[in-house]
């Protein structure tokens, strides 16, 4: 199905954390006819296929054309900034039952007050002699970070919040029995004694929505960068035949750094792209001429013109919601975008029927970057940054334009299959 607005928000609401991702685009890869691997499995020569590790996945399309073949990639990554429940969480002050949290990357820690949470993720379950993990989502309104009342600040402007102090969640009162992980185990059907470990976080549980007068635009959680992984995913599904192989490469841990075994620093992906390579009979040699001849379309958001801070924009750069997909450029390598690659995917967006915007950062502001340069530098493949236009950035709840995911997803189709 193409991409749209209400899509964005079903796949948004059914994945909470980046092992939710995965688990929503595998369902949606089986159902087009892929079949997962493990990445302990010996791979087949051809076909259509998608393995994945822990928070990330990684999916193609192979074929008889010959391992010299190029591929085209798009990149995106399945993490948000959040609050994360800590190794012992449990706590009772004031006669508060509280959870301890913290933040994970650039949480904009002010949004997440007065916020109804859930809690999402995945337990690592005793099973025998064994250890399994289990995706876990608990979507009823459980936590609560609440706010300082003005009238116990300092200078009745409100407080920025500590992260080791004040991000804490309330959940019960101090009679309540029973322990946090206990409560999350049942929910997930299993002992707590067989929890061995888990990765666990908070989502704010209002769903997704199409709002403004005129169905604009959508207001919803993590829309950095679930946009990347829904649009991409549609664009990746959606490719027709060309001269190159698709492929779809959705990273965890980029809002930290992405130094992880499945961040897009590690070797998942190089790996992915030799093994399929050497499945299809091709040599060493061979991979490494097929890498020469890639690219890769690094998807990540793009900041829009804000209407109350127009001065913390690049005033010749002016960003607009609606207005197509986002080329960002950055001269430090930020962005890994050069002037070929950014041909590249000017020319997708004319195939594509779509209009392009071109970003730079204000030089006397510090830039983000993405999974772009590291993307790059790890697999010698030539890069492009680009994105969709959003609002409130690393907030607890994002804005952006409603048209904006079609045409976002239209530009990648077309940059995986190019004419």
């Amino acid at each position: 199905m193409a991409a749209s607005p209400h899509g964005l928000c079903e796949f948004i609401d059914a994945s909470p954390s980046p092992f939710h991702v995965c688990a929503h685009a595998a369902q949606r890869l089986v159902a087009a006819g892929f079949t997962e691997l493990a990445e302990t499995d010996a791979w087949p020569a051809s076909g259509r296929y998608f393995t994945v590790r822990a928070g990330s996945l990684v999916a193609w399309r192979s074929d008889d054309s010959g391992p010299v073949t190029p591929f085209r990639i798009v990149g995106g990554h399945t993490d948000s900034p959040n609050l994360r429940v800590k190794q012992y969480p449990d706590r009772v002050v004031a006669g508060w039952q509280v959870v301890a949290l913290q933040p994970y990357g650039g949480a904009w820690l002010n949004s997440w007050l007065d916020r109804d949470l859930g809690i999402s993720g995945r337990l690592a379950v005793r099973v025998g002699n064994r250890v399994e993990h289990r995706v876990v989502c608990v979507d009823d309104p459980i936590l609560r970070v609440p706010q300082l009342a003005i009238h116990l600040s300092d200078d009745r402007k409100g407080v920025s919040p500590d992260p080791q102090r004040h991000v804490n969640a309330v959940w019960g009162l101090g009679e309540r029995p029973g322990s946090f992980l206990g409560f999350v185990a049942e929910r997930a059907g299993v002992a707590e004694a067989d929890v061995l470990g888990f990765d666990l976080m908070t989502h704010d549980t209002n769903p997704s929505a199409v709002t403004g007068v005129d169905d604009e635009f959508v207001s919803a959680p993590r829309l950095d960068n679930q946009v990347t992984c829904y649009a991409g995913l549609e664009a990746f599904l959606a490719a027709g035949d060309s001269d190159h192989l698709p492929v779809l490469a959705l990273f965890d841990h980029e809002e930290v750094g992405s130094t992880s075994d499945h961040g897009a620093q590690s070797e998942l992906l190089p790996t992915v792209l030799e093994r399929i390579t050497l499945a299809a009979g091709g040599s060493r040699e061979d991979y490494l001429r097929r890498m020469a001849g890639s690219m890769v379309a690094s998807g990540d958001m793009a900041h829009a013109t804000h209407p109350n801070y127009p001065e913390r924009h690049e005033p010749s750069h002016q960003i607009a919601v609606n207005a197509g997909p986002v080329l960002k450029v950055q001269p430090n390598l930020r962005y890994a975008t050069d002037g070929r690659t950014a041909a590249a995917f000017a020319l997708a967006c004319e195939q594509a029927g779509v209009p392009l915007q071109r970003y730079e950062h204000r030089a006397d502001l510090p830039c983000g970057s993405t999974i772009g340069p590291m993307t790059s530098a790890r697999t010698g493949i030539p890069t492009v940054d680009v994105g969709a236009a959003q609002l409130a950035m690393h907030s607890a709840r994002e804005f952006m334009g409603a048209r904006d995911v079609a045409a976002y997803s239209a530009a990648l189709q077309a940059f995986l299959s190019p004419a």
